[in-house]
């Protein structure tokens, strides 16, 4: 048989082979390094035995597939020392993740010294140099095998795969797991590994289900790649908005309140009050919109009317009983709806499109418990919802103004290289979960599409993400955690118009049915919040700084002009404090640093009889002493200009 490595050069044997044994044959430190095998672009074990021609490439560390299969293998060494230490705990499912691996057991939750604990057993194990076996068992075999070792939820899956499912095993050193592989040929194959946290989490994703316990680990070829990660995880600790907005007094929750219900206090509002005024001008005075104002709530017949629903339902605050109440209301989990109305109050021609509607929208989502994290998934939301009712004809150069303004939004917020485009399609698969017919989205689907090659832009296609009615472009960021969310979407729909008998009249005076795109412009301002938390570190841009500017009197006889200070620069409307406490000016200025603030002004007798400032900032520090007037004039400007000035000093030591 035929060999094609994947330098392009071929290697022939006279019979089959595993994978390993040909890595073995190429070089004994291939043999050594390599993770799993890749035939014909489908990873596989390293045992997998080759019998006939095919194109191989041997994975290493260094290939992502690869680490995947070293990490693999981490999770089932440390569900091994988990049964050691915790003989009753009972073993859930433990994949590789992006960012390593975790594993779930059905126990009490675990310390950081179970954690510790569990690391020094797995090194144990590691030293110990477990060779992995693979094995097959039939099923009835297969169930006995685990039910004999106390094992529910192995018992459940095996129960579930198909019928003709081969199921296999994986022993090292007498701890057998059930799983698919691939693995290392040995546990003496992982040279650096940590245990990062652990949580709850449900089994199988449901809440109804079994409440179990996950440990989440990372594993790397070196010491130094996983050094350089867990310094990367510490940094991403310190950016945690849901940490870092707590300490800068941004927002908090209250549990009489409820979870998903986030409380913002004056330093947080004023960032989202910011945040809405530029939108609102933007979209209202510069792209064309008009704004609307629509109830928080209505009867589930005009749910029903727009197919929400029978789709959304679930997700939805329903306030009454259909069996019982004359009226059933649902507090709005989206806009789109009502605007339908505000389009229908008068009738409209084909010279009135596109009839562009915008509201600062607050929606009601009734999201998993388990889902709910600080600002980023929550239950009450204010949005940047739009909708946009065109002619047909208008629908490339209507989604394409659309993709521009988010992209415009992007880019002033300073995120623009922090994102990824995705078009979410329907799910052939499942084709009552949408309206329309294949080709209504086949259609409407490559609309999205080339506008988006011709925006130059990467993206992904994801089948079953488009909403029920139609396809969408989803602007998609991660957190500092690498947990992917949507931040913005623009989504295409030919097909609710006719739900709710709207129309616009053509030149000919026939009543046309228009198309809908549903966009937003910045999406839902609490999970931008937090996304603009995690970036800036808390640092923001000086024209969302809810404090602008502190002004700092060396003593209390400087206080008259710090004052006078003040009114200057508020009447100019910059966002300004004085610091009036009897501390010395050095202890201030730390203070001052630590709360992120763009400009501190030093006044003393020189700044009072000159009628300056002593100018300090986080970008450049001492910046020296400047007239108030210039000062005002200067900082106006970057205000003005939304400008993102990069830092050239390093934070003080704390």
């Amino acid at each position: 048989m035929k060999i094609t490595l994947k330098d392009g050069s071929v290697k022939e044997y006279d019979s089959k082979k595993s994978v390993y044994e040909i890595a073995a044959d190429l070089s004994e430190g291939l043999a050594r390094a390599a993770c799993a095998g890749e035939i014909d672009g489908e990873v596989v074990d390293l045992r997998t035995v080759i019998d006939k021609d095919c194109a191989l490439n041997i994975l290493t560390a260094n290939d992502p597939k690869g680490l995947q299969a070293l990490r693999h293998t981490c999770s089932h060494v440390m569900a091994e020392a988990v049964k050691r230490i915790f003989p009753d705990a009972k073993l859930a499912i433990g994949p590789s993740i992006d960012t390593g691996y975790y594993y779930d057991f059905d126990h009490e939750p675990f310390s950081r010294e179970d954690l510790d604990k569990i690391e020094a057993e797995m090194k144990k194990i590691i030293k110990e140099g477990h060779e992995l076996s693979r094995f097959t068992l039939p099923r009835d075999e297969a169930i006995k095998f685990m039910e004999d070792k106390g094992e529910p939820y192995k018992v459940e899956l095996i129960r579930d795969l198909p019928e003709d499912a081969e199921i296999s095993f994986y022993d090292q050193g007498g701890f057998t797991d059930l799983c698919a592989g691939p693995h290392l040929m040995s546990t003496k194959g992982i040279k650096a590994f940590k245990l990062t946290s652990s949580s709850m989490a449900y089994w199988r994703g449901d809440a109804e289900k079994a409440r179990l316990q996950r440990i989440y680990g990372t594993a790397f070829n070196k010491k130094e790649e996983l050094a350089a990660y867990l310094e990367q995880l510490e940094d991403a600790k310190r950016r945690d908005h849901n940490k870092l907005g707590r300490e800068m007094e941004l927002f908090t929750t209250v549990d009489v309140v409820g979870q998903g219900l986030p409380l913002f206090t004056p330093k947080g509002t004023k960032m989202i009050m910011k945040l809405q005024r530029w939108i609102e001008d933007l979209e209202d005075k510069e792209w064309g919109y008009v704004r609307t104002r629509t109830p928080l709530m209505a009867k589930s017949d005009l749910y029903k009317i727009s197919g929400h629903w029978d789709h959304y339902k679930d997700g939805m605050f329903v306030l009454g009983d259909e069996e019982v109440d004359k009226e059933v209301f649902a507090l709005r989990p989206m806009t789109c709806p009502f605007q339908y109305y505000v389009y229908k109050n008068t009738q409209k021609s084909y010279r009135d499109l596109p009839y562009r509607m915008s509201e600062t929208s607050t929606l009601f989502r009734a999201e998993d418990s388990g889902e709910m994290h600080g600002l980023t998934r929550v239950r009450q939301f204010t949005i940047t919802e739009g909708h946009n009712v065109i002619r047909p004809d208008q629908t490339i150069e209507e989604l394409s103004n659309c993709f521009n303004l988010a992209y415009h939004v992007l880019s002033v917020l300073g995120l623009e290289k922090d994102v990824t485009f995705r078009l979410s399609k329907w799910d052939p698969e499942n084709k009552k979960k949408y309206l329309g017919d294949e080709e209504y989205w086949e259609t409407s689907q490559g609309i999205l599409r080339k506008l988006l090659q011709e925006k130059e832009v990467p993206f992904v296609e994801a089948d079953g993400e488009a909403a029920f009615y139609g396809p969408k472009i989803d602007i998609q960021a991660k957190n500092v955690y690498g947990k992917e969310d949507t931040m913005i979407t623009i989504q295409l729909d030919c097909a609710i118009a006719e739900n709710f008998d709207m129309y616009y009249v053509d030149q000919n005076g026939d009543k046309v049915r228009p198309y809908i795109i549903h966009r937003t412009s910045m999406g839902c301002y609490e999970r931008t919040l937090a996304w603009l938390i995690e970036k800036y570190a808390g640092k923001f841009p000086t024209w969302l700084c809810p404090e602008q500017v502190r002004v700092l009197p060396i003593s209390e006889k400087y206080e008259e002009y710090a004052e006078k200070v003040r009114k200057q620069l508020a009447k100019a409307g910059v966002d300004v404090t004085v610091d009036n406490r009897s501390e010395k000016i050095g202890f201030k200025i730390r203070e001052a640093r630590l709360s992120r603030l763009p400009y501190m002004l030093v006044v003393g007798q020189q700044e009072e009889a000159d009628g300056t400032v002593s100018v300090r900032s986080r970008f450049a520090g001492d910046e020296g002493v400047k007239p108030l007037v210039e000062f005002i004039d200067q900082i106006c400007e970057e205000i003005r200009t939304k400008a993102i000035r990069k830092e050239e000093v390093k934070e003080e030591a704390k």
